[in-house]
């Protein structure tokens, strides 16, 4: 119940605050490419309910269709604006929307598609007991996850048995010690890894 009100709040507060930002960065996709400011993709949440993602659009129309992962930092499916918006995290604002509907919180298991969701144990499936969240230790830890990646020669194979098991061992440990204090430092944290 805490951690809702927290979340009821701040999203409030988020979106008033970052409105002009907002509006700023759709008007910039605009110019930049053809398409709608807003992607959406579906994502599994708590209880394996699935639901739809809000995110701003990164890359170029039906680009997602070529692959559900982003490789490097020059994939070329990503927009000149969607480059920066990425860097920067800014792509993931329009969730404030998510966790105000509530379907998400500011801290929680980052939301997988199904496709990978469909590769978890039934221990793994624990995690997703967890409302998911737009920060969790994972995004802290793999911050810069599309490097990894471009390295790869199998670039799915490498996530699903390699960063994957990484990600829900490290949402393993959330789902067995949070609480409102924990989820501060984690924003705190997650905060500071884009800033420096």
């Amino acid at each position: 119940m805490i951690k809702r009100c927290f979340d009821i709040i701040f999203s409030i507060i988020g979106l008033i605050f970052l409105s002009p930002i907002l509006i700023i960065i759709a008007i910039t996709l605009k110019l930049d490419s053809k398409g709608p400011v807003l992607f959406q993709q579906d994502r599994v949440g708590k209880d394996n309910e699935g639901f739809k993602i809000f995110k701003f659009r990164t890359m170029r129309l039906n680009a997602d269709k070529l692959g559900l992962l982003t490789v490097g930092d020059k994939d070329p499916r990503v927009t000149k604006v969607g480059y920066y918006l990425r860097k920067y995290k800014l792509d993931e604002f329009p969730q404030l929307f998510n966790v105000f509907i509530g379907n998400m919180s500011f801290v929680g298991p980052r939301p997988e598609v199904r496709k990978y969701v469909n590769h978890y144990t039934v221990s793994d499936l624990e995690i997703i007991k967890l409302k998911p969240g737009i920060t969790d230790y994972a995004s802290i830890y793999f911050r810069n996850e599309a490097e990894l990646l471009k390295s790869a020669t199998d670039y799915e194979k490498t996530y699903i048995e390699e960063i994957m098991p990484e990600k829900i061992r490290l949402n393993k440990i959330y789902l067995n010690k949070n609480n409102i204090f924990i989820d501060v430092k984690i924003i705190f944290k997650t905060l500071l890894s884009i800033i420096t």
